[in-house]
């Protein structure tokens, strides 16, 4: 992905200290650390919940200090997201103006350990998440590192792919469909709320697509390669795949962001149409 030297976004926020995310008491590897940040992030499963039971309800959360290749790595991985956030200002802007509407920047905040939102405390092992109440996206930056480390994503492309479906949230946001859907969904059974919840996300995913379209036709972001390596980040976090390294089993009934197969095909619708109403999940017969 060609980014460097392109405009970075002003509205970041660094609030990291020296702690970061790890676990005491009995000693857990990396690989079910990752497993707990990830699953929780795409299943809205509590990452305490997960660790409980890969450790025997052993595992405990305390702070360790990052090291200096470590601090080094997230200064320029700051660059990165900077920049990613500012392309996907310039496109939704864009977008919205076409529209006839004003396109208001989400914030970013970088954190690490935990850190207060409108949401509530947000925690590094919740992943990325963006909330409405203060319109912020919030990211530890050493969720990148389990992406590569246990699930073999990487490329930067599938990086700017996580930030991208955040930004999707924050679209969805201003829109008014997001408020449309949570009061929906405290209408609905859990297994219907489940399913508002999985076209959600997957119309999120699709605008991620729809960033990356207009991003590469006006800015030529695009290497070889990067196309494939966000669809096989989808196609790593889907519900699915998730659920039979998490717990051993796949519960369609369960899924909150969506199946791998249906990730992979609304980002690939988003990237193909570059239309922000190719990405009506709620009136698809199909998903």
């Amino acid at each position: 992905m060609k980014w460097e030297g392109n405009r970075e976004s002003e509205n970041v926020e660094d609030r990291r200290g020296a702690g970061g995310f790890g676990l005491g008491g009995r000693s857990v590897g990396l690989g079910t650390i990752a497993i707990a940040v990830i699953a929780s992030y795409f299943l809205g499963v509590s990452p305490m919940t997960i660790l409980s039971i890969l450790t025997g309800g052993q595992g405990q959360v305390s702070t360790v200090q990052q090291t200096p290749q470590q601090s080094a790595e997230s200064d320029q991985m700051k660059k990165f997201v900077s920049t990613v956030l500012a392309d996907t200002e310039d496109t939704w802007t864009e977008l919205f103006r076409e529209q006839g509407a004003s396109y208001v920047d989400p914030h970013l905040v970088l954190f690490s350990g935990s850190t207060p939102t409108a949401c509530g405390t947000g925690v590094s092992a919740t992943g990325p998440f963006y909330c409405p109440g203060d319109q912020k996206i919030y990211i530890d930056l050493s969720f990148y590192r389990l992406m590569r480390e246990r699930f073999r994503v990487s490329g930067e492309f599938a990086q700017a792919y996580v930030i991208a479906h955040e930004v999707g949230h924050h679209v969805q946001n201003l829109m008014g469909i997001s408020a449309k859907v949570e009061n929906t969904r405290r209408r609905a059974s859990e297994r219907q709320a489940n399913a508002l919840s999985v076209r959600l996300e997957l119309q999120a995913d699709c605008f991620a697509g729809v960033w990356a379209n207009h991003a590469d036709r006006t800015r030529d972001i695009l290497e070889a390669g990067d196309v494939e390596a966000a669809l096989n980040a989808a196609s790593a976090i889907g519900d699915d795949a998730l659920q039979r390294q998490s717990q051993g089993e796949v519960v369609p009934d369960s899924f909150t962001h969506g199946s791998s197969a249906q990730r992979v095909h609304w980002f690939k619708r988003g990237i193909e149409t570059g239309k922000v109403g190719a990405c009506n999940t709620f009136e698809a017969r199909q998903l």
